[in-house]
């Protein structure tokens, strides 16, 4: 190894060099003082240079000191190994998946290493780089492929076709693999094929194709992500696969080929670009060939700029959140807007100039000015920028192996980049932030010319109110101003606020930026609030929002630079004080405004678990704590959406509450998903789930998540089942019984939705409907449930059943469900008894939860609300059932009144009294929590509905 000449270490680096080395001898130098000694001076050096320079290479020395130390022995380190016949030679005796997990972390530590010295001390070209790291990343998962594929075969044969044809397991390396430019502390995403259906052969039992490679896959992803006391390989991310999470796992060509082309969305095409086949076989040419027609189309595709600019949206606002100012990945002229930019051209112009259908990025910008698309000086920018920030991002991210875009904040790690790069082109910090500001600045132009839209100025504002905001004259002159130009408005109470408002905000740290925009904002909102006609009520709730927000100069910026978002603020903070309260205590909804029209139209109800997925593909699937952030700022956002249309009048209460539900119901799938994936990295999950594609789980929603009406602050009733056998045991390292795998698994849920977070809590998790309460188990067996309800439930625990439905699970144990639920409320009653314990529980609940006043009255405890609705619909349930049970039977009040109707239990006038009430009490409610209001009516108005409905009421009961 011949390391560059560099200038001596700083006195950090040598303070740090120092350190290193004494915890390295204490740890294994008596072990290895014989390797040690025959280190020239130079390899000594260098060896303890390493140590200091990265926490990954130090910290790898003390793992496996004999695979490091051999390194520093050569000569030179290899920049070109041939690892796929290295790993060859390591795998010819393994025996075990166990022998092979430790061979492929050993080896991938080792050749980690060297592509780290490489970096840091001989100045390794960064194609060099990207090429190792690339070509390590194919050698392993390819080396661990074929060995995982021969275990395969001797225990469920080999998988043939129809002309009994062996079918290879296919994988397509995404994102920066598929490039050849992978990161040095990269997931991998990955997604899996094969070619055509079959059935194994040559083993005792056939299996299905389909089964065999889900099984291979699965083995193939635990051999590379799986933590073992020798760490892992690479993080394994499937998500970019078709349907995502709650897709197969593996699919056959004909099956990759219907998804992309009937549903393949536009955020798929950008993946697909760089998709690669790792490896090389007979198919791997059909299947590229049966996809490509979807990444680039025949004609030019100038539709993918609209969509590229959605994206960019959506990046700005995740680096606004986030505070990425010094993230070289996402912040303005880093690596995604070079990306970006060479991408978008790929996709309009790759269809006709088959040249531009390549994967890595620095072979397609030479080809981008060949053919005309960029000037030669755009092309030198990006490409001087694109080479530096990926060097810089390599060396971040070798400092400790952390996948991270972030410039350190700490003095030695700034001291280590220097020296890397070279102390002599950037003698500080200060001097390297400074080249870095250059470039990215450059390619933020460049991605303004080629691709992004210029903010929109604003081409009338109001002289009048940047008269008065900018003058801050005395009480009497501003008053006078205002009124002459809005007579109607209550003049001295709007100064009032405007005139507190500048007074806090002196005090607050906004900096000159930030004072600069507020300048401009308040002049131009108020000129807004006179032409949406609103008042001082809408701009006092404004200006909370802006001051909660007065230090974060991006929000006001988004304010000021789109016109719809800041019009439909004031719309709503007029309207609504709940969505106010809402923004201000969650400004990150400041965001869902730049898109006006998406607020006014939700999505449909079948979309929101689509959207929740795509939003997670930009999480870090190890990092729970963003996860779980992520998932409280979507429901807050989505929430946000449904009440403006609830506002604006598109959804009718009955939509509201479908779209809450839904929303809700999304979220619970993808908690379920999150918890099972963490649980099953310790313990492994029950082994007669292993083998099949489900979890032998459900979650029964209750009340009004059972019955499809949940409101904007409502918490989720629900219950946990299994049908998983009570002995099982699961197969990981440490093996437990179902029954607590499964009670582990619901108390990983209930954190993720009660924990509190900056973003508030998930949704408040109610759990006591489950059979015996809080003294009960938190997941039953669907056996035991059926159990309980039969012989121990209380008449008012069949209430509660009568509004209840399967929200997650597998459709055997849904359909299990729906039986027991069946049975259970078709029993035959003695009717007399039935009244008396309903009317009992309901006398109960009215004494200690009515909040009526002597002029209002609870609009859900009261005589006549919606209680007595709900517990009537209950009631006759449970007394009629009986003779009905060809019937299907809903969960949700409306529908229940409905077929009440249709078994001739009730009158159509009764039918009709009952869901008129129940739907303006509901929407009553909706109203009072979007103006922070208790749920009380006005006595008067109350009673209108109370009368019909208790004349109803007693007539039953």
């Amino acid at each position: 190894m011949k390391p560059l000449a560099r200038k001596n270490f700083l006195p950090i680096l040598i303070e740090q060099q120092n350190k290193r080395w004494v915890e390295f001898t204490d740890q294994h130098g008596e072990q290895y003082a014989k390797q040690l000694s025959f280190f020239s001076e130079q390899q000594l050096s260098d060896f303890q240079r390493a140590l200091a320079l990265s926490d990954f290479i130090f910290n790898s020395a003390v793992q496996a000191p004999e695979l490091v130390i051999d390194l520093f022995r050569q000569e030179h380190l290899d920049c070109s190994p041939d690892y796929v016949a290295q790993l060859s030679l390591l795998l010819e005796n393994c025996a075990t998946e166990e022998q092979l997990h430790r061979v492929l972390r050993r080896f991938r530590l080792q050749q980690m290493v060297a592509i780290a010295v490489n970096d840091f001390l001989c100045d390794a070209p960064l194609d060099t780089s990207l090429k190792c790291l690339s070509s390590l990343a194919d050698a392993l998962i390819l080396s661990a492929l074929n060995w995982l594929s021969q275990f395969c075969y001797k225990q469920w044969g080999v998988p043939k076709n129809q002309d009994d044809e062996t079918m290879p397991l296919l994988v397509y390396g995404m994102g920066k693999l598929g490039g050849n430019e992978l990161n040095f502390s990269s997931d991998i995403d990955l997604i899996f094929a094969y070619p055509e259906s079959g059935k194994t052969k040559g083993a005792r039992r056939e299996l299905d194709n389909q089964q065999f490679f889900i099984r291979l896959a699965q083995k193939l992803i635990s051999a590379l992500n799986q933590q073992t006391v020798d760490g892992f390989v690479y993080r394994v991310d499937m998500r970019l696969r078709p349907f995502g999470d709650s897709g197969p796992l593996v699919l056959t060509f004909s099956a990759m080929e219907d998804y992309y082309q009937e549903q393949g969305r536009d955020w798929e095409r950008y993946a697909m670009l760089k998709a690669r086949l790792i490896g090389e076989g007979k198919y791997h040419h059909q299947l590229s060939s049966l996809l490509r027609p979807f990444v680039y189309r025949r004609y030019i595709d100038f539709s993918v700029i609209d969509s590229l600019r959605r994206m960019k949206g959506m990046i700005a606002q995740e680096v606004r959140r986030k505070q990425l100012s010094n993230n070289i990945k996402l912040g303005a002229g880093g690596i995604r807007e070079v990306e970006f930019i060479v991408q978008v051209f790929q996709l309009i112009r790759g269809g006709r100039i088959k040249e531009l259908q390549e994967r890595n990025l620095l072979t397609v910008l030479p080809l981008l000015v060949q053919h005309g698309e960029i000037t030669e000086q755009s092309k030198v920018v990006l490409e001087n920028t694109y080479r530096f920030l990926r060097r810089v991002e390599n060396i971040i991210q070798a400092l400790a192996d952390q996948q991270t875009q972030t410039l350190p904040d700490n003095p030695l790690d700034q001291a280590r980049i220097l020296y890397v790069l070279g102390d002599e082109k950037f003698p500080s910090w200060q001097a390297f932030l400074a080249y870095l500001s250059e470039l990215m600045q450059g390619v933020h132009q460049e991605f303004n010319v080629l691709i992004g839209e210029e903010s929109p100025h604003h081409q009338t504002e109001d002289q009048h109110w940047i008269t008065l905001w900018d003058g801050q004259w005395d009480d009497e002159d501003s008053v006078e101003w205002i009124t002459q130009s809005q007579p109607d408005w209550p003049a001295t109470k709007i100064w009032q606020l405007l005139k507190d408002f500048y007074e806090e905000s002196k005090k607050r740290s906004i900096g000159t930026r930030g004072r600069q925009v507020i300048d401009k904002l308040i002049p131009l909102m108020l000129s807004y609030l006179v032409d949406l006609k609103a008042d001082e009520t809408a701009l006092e709730r404004i200006l909370l929002i802006i001051e909660k927000v007065s230090t974060r100069t991006a929000y006001l910026e988004l304010l000021y630079e789109n016109e719809g978002a800041l019009k439909h603020l004031v719309k709503l903070c007029q309207i609504s004080q709940w969505v106010a309260e809402h923004i201000i205590k969650y400004p990150i909804l400041l965001d869902e405004l730049i898109d006006p029209t998406l607020l006014n139209s939700p999505p449909a109800l079948t979309s929101y678990a689509q959207h929740l997925r795509e939003g997670l593909l930009r999480v870090p699937e190890e990092d729970l704590e963003a996860q779980m952030e992520f998932l409280r700022q979507f429901k807050q956002a989505q929430q946000l959406r449904i009440a403006v249309a609830d506002i604006v009048g598109v959804l009718p209460i009955t939509k509201v509450s479908d779209h809450l539900t839904a929303l809700a119901q999304a979220i619970v799938g993808e908690v379920i998903n999150m918890a099972w994936q963490q649980i099953s990295i310790r313990y492994g999950v029950p082994s007669s789930v292993a083998v099949l594609d489900h979890k032998a789980f459900a979650v029964i929603g209750y009340g009004k998540m059972g019955g499809i009406e949940l409101g904007y602050g409502s918490d989720l009733d629900l219950v946990f089942i299994h049908n998983c056998p009570i002995d099982d045991t699961t197969n990981g390292s440490k093996q437990v019984l179902a029954g607590e795998f499964y009670s582990k698994l619901a108390q990983r849920i209930t954190h993720i939705f009660n924990t509190r977070m900056n973003s508030g809590i998930l949704y408040e998790l109610d759990m006591r409907l489950r059979p015996s309460g809080n003294s009960g188990v938190l997941v039953i067996h669907v056996d035991s449930f059926e159990q309980y309800q039969i012989e121990e439930a209380w008449t008012w625990e069949h209430q509660a059943l009568v509004r209840t439905r399967a929200i997650y699970g597998h459709q055997a144990l849904i359909e299990q469900f729906e039986r027991i639920r069946k049975n259970t409320l078709s029993k035959n009653r003695n009717v007399e008894e039935l009244k008396k314990s309903v009317i009992e529980m309901r006398d109960k609940m009215q004494n200690h939860l009515d909040k009526s006043t002597l002029t209002e009255s609870d609009i859900k405890q009261s005589k006549g609300g919606l209680v007595d609705i709900e517990f009537l619909a209950q009631y006759l349930v449970l007394a009629h059932y009986n003779q009905f049970t060809d019937s299907y039977l809903p969960s949700d009040n409306i529908r229940i009144f409905q077929m009440l109707l249709h078994w001739q239990v009730i009158t159509d006038e009764e039918c009709q009294q009952l869901i008129n009430h129940y739907c303006e009490l509901r929407d009553f409610g909706h109203h009072c929590v979007l103006k922070n209001k208790a749920n009380l009516m006005p006595l008067k108005e109350f009673t209108n509905h109370a009368q019909v409905v208790m004349s109803i009421f007693n007539k039953y009961l």
